[in-house]
């Protein structure tokens, strides 16, 4: 809008409808000849009203040095620029909404804008942190003014009170250090009613739980050092307990002759302090407004046994309310530069999320050391929840950090901290989390046991007694719950306060932020590994073509009897690839999985010679080994009579999960790929990376068109079968098979083994998957030793790859040069591996022993080969033995014959 078009009753209504803009602008640009203007209309009017409310002062008030006019003229002024400064800054401090800076955020930005501010952001350089420590140094120093002499204001006292009084005041309204400025207090009151020792209590707390603490209390005015805090202990008194709490509650004067004849005097603190009270002078203070900020009381007047008098009262009515100026100027100082650290903190976190945006442990721990540095707590956590979709909370990751201070040991404790900061054994009160996390809604919990919603049972499981909770929820950009943020326990025991609550929501808000950011770089990473395994798996791999199904499904299949495939002791050798896929065939049709399932015969066939060609050509975990992994699954079920046992669902997950269990193998194992940070470690992790692969790469078979065997289930039946599928394939991870046969062993040896208990044929069909995998050690020695070389190959040359790529020392089964070694190692497989597992399953079906069987001859033969290997070794250690001797001999002889 023009300036010409602009009136002037436009603008006042428009700065009357948002006073806050005004007195924003006016705080910012405002001079002192402007304030000064505003003061002198508004003076007049306010005398006059503060002349008509003032209530007649006693004699005592027309004392030279008490009963100034101005003096009260221009504290009410003052008054007034405190209230209009106060609203200012609440209404700037609270303000979440500025319509210029969100109309600024609303506008489109331009790609070169995009480009330009990525740019910036990108350009920081490494030590941003210092830099931006040195710009938000503060430049406001507290103002230190020397006092004057304990002996010259008694000087003064003696010689002119209006002086005196004076000086005492221009003290005090000189120092904006709380601390200092209690204490002073204290020292200038005993020196004014001539008391023995004085105490200061301060208003604490909310308006429905006020406490009066003091940490100054038997101060003498000979004191002239101020007192170390670090030891002390504060004295808090409960409000409206004892005359301090009763002049705090009522704000009534009390001057008492001899304090143990009241019946309001508590003995606590004399008894806390050892001193004796006898005469008391206890007065409130008050601030601008009237509200009583504090108590100060005057003990035992000197010289012994004299009592406070009227005029002491009347020094002490004109002195506390300066004090009470000088208190709120102070406390007002401390809370701004309060909320100076505290915004500073915000800045810091801000710079920490930036700098760090990759990794989602490492910001996360120092989100959570940041949250304990700025609430100074004992304890902090972080909860991630698992899917932020679901209405079901459940937590997939937590975070915690133990402040350093709580320990004896403070800089090991940060570092055991630190160290196992993540997924931690120990939840904090996840009650309360799961509460956060389900409403959105922030907890904040003075007294934890008082509280019905606590868990206290965790918590004395847990060891750490946990006093108050402040928990909140963090969100991300999309305003979702991705998790929890958790501080417990201040430091000073104190319970977290409002502000406290929402100094941490809004740390929370950024975090929430960074988190959500990392959490999205990650999935871009996964992201590029899928794609990056995609095209690696499209280039090497292809589909079955037509000719090859219409010549398996116009073949005739062979009888289980002409192809041995019912036998334990199957030779794994016998079958050429095609043969293989006419016996794959066979299995199906005799376990009757067509008819039950309606399987088309066509599509299976499709689908077997597409697994077929998925599986590479590496030296043992091809397409070989996942067919004998699959007919000794048939055996055992065939000779055992599991089929009798498990479900038609089960056995079909069972069979399709060997065929399909080593889809893909690159004949590298799960270690590999996490050394050598593959894309497939990148993508599944590195807990059964390999086998997560093999899963998803047979579902992505089972997608393709034409491929989908269990095309005929039923939804139900789908779902329960692919999630069968799944843990039979993940079950041939010798890592999960450590974990889990520690239990089964125990239930069948003690004869607790039950079919009918769900986690009872988890495990039976885990085992069984395993069994089956390594089924070659119960072939006959022939087919097993041709196995076992095969298999050592294939290890050889990753060992290779360690050596050439890695730069490492393969471990002894991997390393070409220690080949001599196999016999031993095969007797420590047989031994700790195989013959536990083969042992358990016979006594949990006997007819499987002659596998217990071939698996002890063929332990015969390998420790028949690591005999025969020690005894080539102590001869040729023999050998070189001798040979050193002889050396020695003729050394000896030539030493002889010199001499």
């Amino acid at each position: 809008m023009a300036v010409s078009n602009m009136v002037f009753s436009d603008v006042e209504t428009f700065l009357d409808n948002h006073p806050e803009l005004f007195e924003d602008y006016l705080i910012r640009k405002g001079k002192y000849s402007m304030v000064e203007k505003w003061l002198k209309n508004h003076q007049a009017s306010k005398s006059a009203g503060n002349a008509c409310a003032e209530p007649e002062k006693p004699s005592a008030c027309k004392d030279s040095w008490a009963s100034k006019g101005d003096g009260l003229q221009r504290r009410a002024s003052q008054k007034e620029l405190r209230k209009t400064f106060a609203r200012s800054k609440a209404v700037n401090a609270n303000r979440t909404y500025d319509e210029h800076v969100n109309s600024r955020a609303q506008e489109p930005l331009t790609s070169m804008r995009r480009r330009a501010l990525l740019r910036k952001a990108s350009s920081l350089p490494p030590t941003t942190a210092h830099i931006l420590s040195a710009l938000l140094e503060s430049r406001v120093n507290i103002p230190q003014y020397p006092s004057t002499a304990v002996d010259f204001k008694y000087y003064l006292k003696e010689h002119n009170e209006r002086e005196f009084f004076l000086e005492l005041v221009k003290d005090i309204s000189n120092d904006l250090d709380l601390t200092s400025l209690s204490y002073k207090i204290l020292v200038f009151v005993c020196i004014m009613v001539d008391a023995d020792r004085c105490s200061l209590f301060l208003v604490e707390g909310t308006a429905n739980k006020k406490t009066l603490v003091s940490k100054f209390f038997d101060v003498h005015a000979g004191t002239t050092v101020l007192p170390s805090l670090s030891n002390s202990d504060e004295v808090q008194v409960p409000w409206g307990k004892g005359i301090i709490g009763y002049v705090a509650e009522h704000g009534e004067t009390v001057n008492i002759p001899d304090a143990y004849q009241d019946h309001r005097f508590s003995d606590e603190i004399d008894k806390l302090t050892g001193y004796k009270t006898k005469s008391l002078l206890c007065m409130p203070i008050r601030n601008s407004d009237g509200e009583i900020i504090g108590v100060a009381q005057a003990i035992n007047k000197s010289p012994g046994g004299a009592l406070f008098t009227e005029d002491d009262e009347k020094v002490l009515q004109m002195y506390l309310p300066f004090c009470g100026i000088a208190i709120s100027n102070a406390q007002l100082f401390a809370a701004s530069r309060k909320e100076y650290d505290r915004s500073r903190a915000l800045l810091e976190v801000v710079n920490d999320l930036f700098e760090e945006q990759t990794d989602l442990e490492k910001i996360v721990r120092k989100i959570m050391h940041r949250a304990q540095t700025l609430l100074k707590c004992e304890r902090c956590s972080v909860q991630l929840l698992e899917d932020i979709e679901s209405p079901v909370v459940k937590f997939t990751k937590s975070f915690e950090l133990l402040s350093p201070k709580c320990s004896a040991d403070t800089e090991n404790s940060f570092k055991d901290s630190m160290e196992k900061s993540s997924y931690s054994d120990w939840l904090i009160n996840n009650s309360i989390a799961e509460l956060v996390a389900s409403t959105g809604l922030p907890v904040n919990i003075s007294d934890a046991y008082q509280d019905p919603r606590f868990d206290s049972e965790a918590d004395q499981f847990s060891g750490f007694h946990i006093r108050s909770v402040l928990c909140v929820p963090i969100w991300n950009s999309n305003h979702q719950i991705i998790g929890v943020a958790q501080v417990l326990n201040r430091l000073d025991g104190k319970p977290f306060d409002d502000a406290d609550q929402r100094l941490f929501e809004a740390f929370v808000i950024f975090c929430g932020l960074g988190i959500n950011n990392t959490i999205m770089y990650d999935q871009v990473k996964k992201s590029w590994a899928k794609q990056s395994v995609a095209l690696d798996v499209l280039s090497y791999h292809a589909t079955c073509s037509k000719t090859e199904v219409d010549k398996f499904k116009a073949a005739n299949i062979p009888l289980v009897c002409e192809l041995g495939i019912d036998k334990l002791s199957f030779d794994d050798f016998s079958l050429d690839v095609d043969a293989m896929i006419t016996a794959a065939l066979r299995m199906f049709m005799e376990l009757g999985m067509l008819q039950k399932f309606k399987i088309d015969y066509e599509t299976l066939c499709r689908w077997l010679l597409t697994v077929r060609k998925n599986y590479r050509m590496v030296l043992y975990h091809n397409w070989r080994h996942a067919f004998n992994v699959c007919q000794c699954m048939f055996a055992m079920l065939t000779t055992a009579g599991f089929q009798e046992t498990l479900s038609e669902l089960e056995i079909l997950a069972l069979i399709v999960g060997c065929v399909c269990h080593d889809l893909d193998h690159r004949g590298t194992n799960n270690a590999f790929q996490a050394k050598t940070g593959s894309a497939l470690s990148l993508l599944y992790g590195t807990s059964a990376t390999l086998e997560h692969h093999h899963f998803n790469h047979a579902v992505m078979i089972l997608q393709s068109e034409g491929h989908n065997i269990f095309s005929n289930l039923s939804s139900r039946d789908y779902g329960d079968l692919m999630q069968l599928l799944k843990q039979s394939i993940l079950a041939t991870d010798l890592t999960l098979y450590f974990e889990n046969r520690s239990s089964f062993f125990e239930l069948v040896n003690k004869g607790d083994y039950n079919w009918n208990v769900k986690e009872h044929r988890d495990m039976f069909r885990s085992m069984l998957m395993t069994a089956c995998d390594l089924g070659a050690v119960t072939k006959p020695w022939e087919i097993s030793r041709k196995v076992a070389e095969l298999v050592t190959s294939e290890f050889f040359e990753q060992g290779d790859r360690e050596r050439s790529e890695l730069k490492l020392t393969p471990s002894a089964i991997f390393d070409r040069n220690r080949k001599d070694e196999l016999p031993s190692l095969q007797l420590e497989w047989i031994d700790g591996i195989c013959s536990p597992l083969y042992e358990t399953l016979a006594r949990l079906n006997p007819k499987l022993q002659p596998m217990i069987d071939i698996i002890q001859a063929n332990r015969v033969k390998w420790d028949e080969l690591h005999q025969k290997r020690q005894r080539s070794q102590e001869m040729v250690n023999s050998d070189i033995l001798c040979e050193g001797l002889s050396g020695c001999t003729c050394l000896g002889s030539i030493d002889s014959d010199a001499t």
